[in-house]
């Protein structure tokens, strides 16, 4: 196997519930991921699908009240004497995992950089942080990284914003030191939450391409977790779409933009805005995600989905496959069900967009 098809992140049949004052949550059903070495992996969904909540379990940052009912996240990597190990992060003691694991090989970006940041510390602090508890960095050599890696993240000034605080930097700055903050131990993979939200439209361009530009440098592997589908199609090599706690739709970029199969994927493409329809109307899929405190019979996205069939109120249709990569949880795509294709004005939107990316290519 190449170095670029390693497999480094192996998630398998992840299952997990919460404990809360209403009853037990089943917020992750049987999730299933893969990222190779140098590969973006986006996690798209609305709000409550479970993105979230599958990284945090990765990097051992589950609430107290979660349960992990089953499963293995195995991660591989190469250790200090040059040998290859693989550990079930889910298995590691939680001191191990933050001294081995978090930070050093794995970090992660959250969406809103002042609830990462520590308003009493100069940012220079805190990126030295890391260095001294994983790399045993003396002072000076922790200095010098800090302003190399504040000037790699695009802040202008890296020696004068070293001693600021976070109030005294913009939205768009902090992002960037907290992106400065995960890259400071060095780390394979890099998890993004959201890195965007906050931001106004002409930073979130900047922070997208500062990202990609450090995953080629650092030759990082990375996860986005995201709604924003604009985003997933700057930057992903491979899409999962989460619905209810489970991956719905996977395939790599085109696949899921040009090609896509489940009608969740059609809904979530739908709303995107779009400036060249006919369309006066922003569409949106009825109804609402359901309630995993009672976890749905059958297919979770039936009662929101206007192609569902009377299988799809008591069976939970299996993954088929679609392609090498490509793979989608509806009964749509079983032999005997009714050939329902994506709908015209969807496809009419996806086609305008595949002639605009081949202009610009």
């Amino acid at each position: 196997m190449s170095e670029a098809s390693k497999t480094i992140l192996d998630i398998r049949n992840l299952d997990i519930s919460f404990k809360t004052n209403a009853g037990i949550v089943h917020a992750i059903r049987g999730v299933n991921l893969d990222l190779c070495k140098g590969e973006t992996v986006a996690i798209v969904g609305e709000s409550g699908s479970g993105k979230s909540v599958t990284m945090k379990a990765t990097m051992g940052l589950l609430d107290s009240n979660a349960m992990v009912n089953s499963g293995e996240i195995l991660y591989t990597y190469t250790d200090e004497n040059g040998k290859e190990v693989t550990v079930d992060l889910l298995k590691l003691p939680k001191k191990q995992l933050r001294q081995q694991i978090n930070g050093q090989r794995i970090a992660m970006v959250f969406q809103d950089p002042m609830t990462s940041l520590d308003p009493t510390m100069t940012i220079g602090k805190q990126i030295m942080e890391g260095m001294f508890l994983h790399k045993n960095m003396d002072k000076d050599s922790a200095r010098a990284r800090a302003i190399e890696l504040l000037e790699l993240v695009g802040i202008p000034d890296a020696e004068k914003r070293f001693k600021n605080y976070p109030h005294q930097l913009s939205g768009g700055m902090r992002q960037r030191v907290v992106i400065a903050i995960a890259l400071s131990a060095e780390p394979e993979i890099l998890i993004c939450d959201e890195p965007t939200t906050a931001l106004d439209v002409t930073i979130q361009a900047r922070i997208l391409e500062l990202i990609m530009d450090i995953q080629k440098k650092m030759k990082l592997s990375v996860i986005y977790i995201t709604h924003d589908l604009g985003v997933v199609a700057k930057v992903a090599d491979y899409v999962d779409v989460m619905y209810a706690g489970k991956i719905v739709e996977v395939g790599n970029v085109n696949e899921i933009f040009y090609e896509p199969k489940h009608p969740y994927t059609w809904g979530l493409l739908s709303a995107m805005p779009d400036l060249d329809t006919d369309d006066d109307r922003l569409y949106s899929i009825p109804g609402s995600p359901p309630n995993l405190l009672h976890e749905p019979k059958g297919d979770a996205f039936a009662a929101r989905n206007q192609f569902a069939m009377a299988i799809d109120e008591k069976t939970e249709p299996p993954l088929f496959q679609v392609s090498r990569t490509h793979f989608a949880a509806t009964w749509l795509l079983h032999p005997d069900a009714p050939k329902i294709e994506m709908p015209k004005e969807l496809e009419a939107r996806l086609e305008r967009a595949r002639k605009e990316v081949e202009k610009y290519l």
